[in-house]
């Protein structure tokens, strides 16, 4: 009888404290498992367990970025990462987007680049040495592809006839193979695919000129220039200038500000934790994260404003 009445008060005092102990939960729209929005934004959810107090979070497994925008749209998800360039597409209604979503950034977050690679070898030099070349684009429907015939059209040297639709992988074993003479990857610098081409060929990094992409950077913002330091790659003994398609995350436009602001502090108090993830997450900086593509909400504003 004793053991029941202690547990019965116990079950009372669980009932009453409910309430006050319930948690905020917190999804997260990454991508696949194999990808960097997987990995960071599951580091992510870990600070956010460990340093938000009242909140549990959680990183979901999704298609990436438009899959994301239209989940935190639909208030189906708290927040998500996005290319730069597709969260722009959603604000005004581009892209695979029929009509302006609502939604807003929280930061930016790292540089995800265009880095057009051949081997020293081919005797292409430069970009405007592309002309009449077979280049993969990267895979179908791909940011990458997109990016890149935007790229070679500023140059005026695509051309549909010579275009493939590769995988990274695939693009970098064609190029040793003879079957391409050029191949892009859009990700951050260094990466696995280019990693291993320069360990087995004399890698050549294709420079963009300022002067050449202007038009480029104009017609669409949310494209930066960045420098690829020297040394990157094994063999590169100079900055290679390329086209930025920077990484972010988002939230809704309604979303509440207080939470906005609580996650936004928990993450960017705590790079330090968070650069232990993956390399790449090494690069989130408080000094870049207000450069967004679209305006900051209102709670990531706040917390920017203060540092």
């Amino acid at each position: 009888m004793r053991l029941f009445r202690m547990l019965a008060a116990a079950g009372l005092a669980a009932v009453i404290a409910g309430p006050a102990m319930a948690q905020e939960r917190i999804s997260i729209g990454t991508g696949g498992t194999g990808g960097l929005f997987y990995v960071i934004g599951a580091g992510m959810a870990e600070v956010l367990n460990k340093k938000m107090e009242g909140a549990t979070a959680r990183a979901e497994v999704t298609g990436a970025s438009v899959e994301n925008i239209r989940r935190v749209a639909a208030d189906q998800m708290t927040f998500g990462f996005s290319s730069s360039s597709t969260l722009y597409e959603a604000s005004v209604g581009e892209g695979p987007f029929e009509e302006a979503l609502p939604v807003a950034a929280m930061a930016y977050l790292y540089p995800a680049v265009l880095q057009v690679a051949t081997t020293a070898d081919s005797g292409i030099e430069s970009m405007s040495d592309l002309a009449g070349k077979r280049i993969n684009l990267g895979p179908p429907g791909s940011n990458s592809a997109v990016l890149a015939q935007r790229l070679l059209e500023a140059y005026d040297v695509f051309d549909a006839g010579n275009a493939q639709f590769l995988s990274y992988t695939e693009g970098t074993n064609a190029l040793m193979n003879g079957t391409v003479d050029a191949t892009v990857v859009l990700a951050g610098a260094p990466t696995a695919a280019l990693i291993d081409l320069a360990a087995q060929r004399d890698m050549r990094l294709l420079p963009v000129e300022p002067d050449k992409v202007e038009g480029l950077l104009k017609e669409f913002p949310f494209y930066q220039l960045y420098d690829i330091k020297a040394g990157t790659y094994e063999g590169q003994d100079a900055a290679v200038t390329v086209i930025n398609d920077p990484a972010t995350i988002f939230t809704a436009k309604d979303a509440d500000e207080g939470t906005i602001y609580n996650i936004t502090k928990a993450i960017f108090d705590n790079l330090d934790t968070l650069a232990q993830v993956h390399p790449q997450a090494a690069a989130i900086a408080l000094e870049t994260a207000p450069k967004t593509p679209i305006a900051l909400h209102p709670g990531a504003k706040r917390y920017f404003d203060g540092h």
